[in-house]
C-alpha cells in the first residue's frame, strides 16, 4: 500500500471511492517502481476541473482526469510524483455513457493518471497502445475488466 498517497474530496464523499481504495489503485499503478512515491488524488466538481483545464491546457471545459507531475527538487524530495485531479461529474457521465460501474471508471482514471505522472503518454498510436496495455494489466490485477472493451 502506498501510505504517501493523499486523497482529497472537494465534492463530498457520498458515492465516491474510499481513500483506502484510491490508495490501492495508486499502489497498483506504481507496482514494481523503485523509490517512495507520493501522489495526491483530488476529486473535484466541473468548475474546478474547467478552471484547471483552462489554466494548464487552454481548454474551456472540464475533463475527466488531469495529471500534474512534479519535477526537479519537489520530485526528489520525499519521492513526490505529482497530483491527479478527477472530475466527479465528468467521470459519472462517462461511466453512464460507457455502461461501466462508476468505481471501475474511477479506478481506470486513477491508473491512467498515475501512468501520466510516470511519464507515459498517448500522443500517437504506438504510445496509446502501450499505455492502454499497461492500464488494462493494472486494472486486471485489481479485479476490474478491460476498460477499452465496449460493454453493450
Amino acid at each position: 500500500m502506498n501510505a504517501g498517497t493523499t486523497v482529497q474530496y472537494t465534492t463530498g464523499r457520498a458515492g465516491l471511492p474510499a481513500a483506502a481504495t484510491v490508495r490501492r489503485w495508486v499502489a497498483a499503478a506504481l507496482h514494481g517502481r523503485k523509490g517512495a512515491r507520493s501522489v495526491t488524488v483530488r476529486f473535484v466538481d466541473n468548475e474546478e476541473s474547467q478552471s484547471l483545464n483552462w489554466e494548464w491546457r487552454g481548454k474551456r471545459r472540464p475533463t475527466n482526469v488531469l495529471a500534474f507531475p512534479y519535477s526537479g527538487a519537489a520530485r526528489l524530495r520525499g519521492g513526490q510524483l505529482g497530483d491527479l485531479v478527477i472530475c466527479v461529474p465528468v467521470a459519472r457521465a462517462e461511466a453512464l455513457a460507457q455502461h461501466k460501474p462508476f468505481k471501475a471508471h474511477c479506478a481506470h482514471l486513477a491508473v491512467h493518471g498515475v501512468l501520466h505522472l510516470l511519464g507515459h503518454d498517448h500522443d500517437n498510436d504506438t504510445e496509446a497502445e502501450r499505455m492502454e496495455a499497461m492500464e488494462t494489466a493494472v486494472l486486471h490485477r485489481l479485479g476490474y475488466p478491460d476498460p477499452y472493451t465496449p460493454i453493450p
